[in-house]
């Protein structure tokens, strides 16, 4: 009977606070009819629809391929290399890099026995035969640019190449050679050799891309086999201390090792740029990968293709960025140009009279931004081409006329 009776009571009590609540909710009901300033929930009438790439990796990754190659890691050496020149007393050891003692000393004995009893080059000892040098093989990436074999790929992936192997998508496997490669953009071209063989391939992109747009980089990371990531191009024109002539894209897109010489693709399909370097402190992907952009890497492999060497203009000066001190020192309001820190002794400057402390501003018309923008318009310019200068010289503008030499492999 009691457990009856509290029964009902508890009933009773949750139904006064049921009651309760639903009063306290009429009210809250009618605040936000009459007080509330928005009509409707904020909300997109169509939903964000996030990009799938399964269209693009489809259609290009047939073109990407792995790069393998074999390297000799050393010359070929005696397994022993001497320090210095024979003995020129006669005693023992220096062949091999052994003190080089008078007769008279404690250990003369010592080390004219050790070659005696057939540790050294003498009756019963003689030099070992050279021994083949180590060979190491490492694995890259690249991608096709043409039906009858042309592929693309990083230059520190076939550097001191003895062999180079590429596979393709599909398992098959070529030999290749390699055609050129430009250190100074880490670019090099390979030809496949197969002339019944119509291979599928890519394209460079024409326009420049914009930062924020989408990207999918395929490649063949560790060694693991085609590989795809995605993300978005996070800056261009970067400078990354790999040359006179940077201008990297930086993606986001996971880029690791084996991923070098592989491309990364738009939305439309087409190579926006060759993967080359990451920043990372622990060697692995944190997000950071630069590519040499579609415009600089056409310009390099049309050179290759055609004549198996990029040739650059050369002005001959050590150049500097002109700082905000030095403009305010010369009496200039921005720091727009290169600043001449020495021009090289009997280089096109030199004998046009360019001076340390002239400040270029211009080449042919068109404005110098910075010390980097100067590099990349004289290398583009053909040698022997005369170009006009606009200069700074002591607070004074005045034009000079340089005939560009070419730059060496030096």
């Amino acid at each position: 009977m009691q457990f009856t009776s509290f029964t009902r009571k508890s009933a009773g009590f949750m139904g006064a606070v049921a009651l309760t609540a639903l009063v306290a909710g009429a009210g809250i009901s009618g605040f936000t009819a009459q007080n509330s300033v928005i009509a409707e929930p904020l909300r997109l009438e169509q939903p964000v629809q996030m990009p799938s790439f399964a269209d693009v990796v489809e259609r290009v990754s047939p073109a990407v391929v792995s790069v393998r190659v074999e390297i000799t890691a050393a010359e070929a050496r005696p397994a022993q290399t001497p320090r210095g020149g024979p003995d020129q007393r006669g005693g023992p050891g220096q062949q091999f890099g052994m003190p080089d003692l008078d007769p008279d000393h404690p250990l003369y004995e010592f080390f004219r026995r050790f070659e005696e009893f057939g540790f050294g080059p003498g009756p019963r000892g003689q030099q070992p035969a050279p021994q083949p040098p180590p060979r190491r093989a490492s694995q890259g990436s690249g991608f096709f640019i043409s039906g009858d074999g042309y592929v693309v790929t990083n230059h520190h992936v076939v550097r001191d190449a003895k062999t180079v192997e590429v596979m393709l998508d599909d398992g098959s496997t070529f030999a290749a050679e390699v055609v050129g490669n430009d250190p100074r953009t880490d670019l090099a071209l390979l030809k496949i050799d197969a002339p019944d063989e119509d291979f599928p391939y890519v394209e460079l992109a024409g326009e420049r891309s914009r930062i924020g747009d989408w990207v999918v980089a395929i490649g063949n990371p560790f060694g693991l086999g085609g590989t795809v990531t995605a993300g978005i191009i996070s800056a261009e024109a970067r400078d990354i201390g790999a040359g006179p002539y940077d201008e990297f894209l930086q993606i986001d897109a996971p880029i690791n090792r084996g991923n070098s010489g592989g491309p990364t693709f738009n939305l439309a399909g087409e190579v926006v740029g060759v993967n080359t370097a990451i920043f990372s402190p622990s060697g692995g992907n944190v997000g950071i990968a630069f590519a040499i952009p579609a415009h600089v890497t056409n310009d390099v492999v049309t050179a290759l293709m055609e004549q198996g060497e990029v040739i650059r203009g050369y002005l001959g000066v050590q150049i500097q960025p002109v700082t905000e001190d030095i403009a305010e020192a010369m009496g200039r309001d921005d720091t727009q140009g290169a600043l001449v820190a020495q021009p090289q002794p009997d280089s096109p400057a030199d004998e046009a009279g360019l001076e340390a402390g002239d400040i270029i501003l211009s080449v042919d018309g068109e404005r110098i931004a910075d010390h980097r923008a100067l590099s990349r318009r004289i290398a583009d310019i053909d040698p022997g081409t005369t170009i006009t200068l606009e200069i700074v010289r002591r607070g004074d503008v005045r034009e000079i006329s340089v005939e560009i030499g070419r730059l060496s492999d030096a």
